[in-house]
């Protein structure tokens, strides 16, 4: 015995070629789920600065008369107020979807993994079978559907 093992190239250079494509495909995804949620919460931003800007104009242009002040400094208060809302439930949505798209891009990792546990694992049997003897190999009692 050796420490050395033979594999087949062919298919390890298939599992290994498996596992690139899935890696690129999977970083491609996150990729763009991240630009997807920066996109989602770049806007929220700016609608909410535009919300908050045209309250500012609303109030200035009411100024000058006090009742009108307070009436206008309480709508300006409730459109900032809506505005955080608004803010913080986008906000809530876009975590939620990179959620679920960082869930899915998990799963596939996970996948992926998995493969290459059991093409480890392929090559790790291959490897025990190779040190058995003639003798030894003919004792090895196969499941009833791989007799033939």
């Amino acid at each position: 015995m050796s420490a050395s093992a033979v594999v087949n190239r062919a298919e390890l250079l298939e599992l290994l070629d498996e596992l690139k494509n899935e890696m690129g495909g999977a970083f491609s995804q996150a990729d763009r789920v991240l630009r997807e949620r920066d996109d989602l919460v770049d806007e929220g931003r700016r609608e909410a600065e535009r919300i908050v800007a045209d309250a500012r104009n609303e109030h200035d242009r009411l100024v000058s008369d006090t009742e009108l002040f307070r009436g206008a400094q309480r709508r300006a208060d409730e459109v900032l107020a809506q505005a955080e809302v608004e803010a913080d439930s986008l906000r809530k949505e876009t975590d939620e979807y990179v959620d679920g798209k960082l869930a899915n891009f998990e799963i596939t990792l996970e996948r992926t993994l998995e493969a290459v546990h059991r093409g480890r694992e392929r090559l790790a049997g291959r490897s025990a079978l190779d040190s058995l003897t003639e003798d030894e190999v003919d004792k090895i009692k196969l499941p009833e559907h791989l007799e033939g």
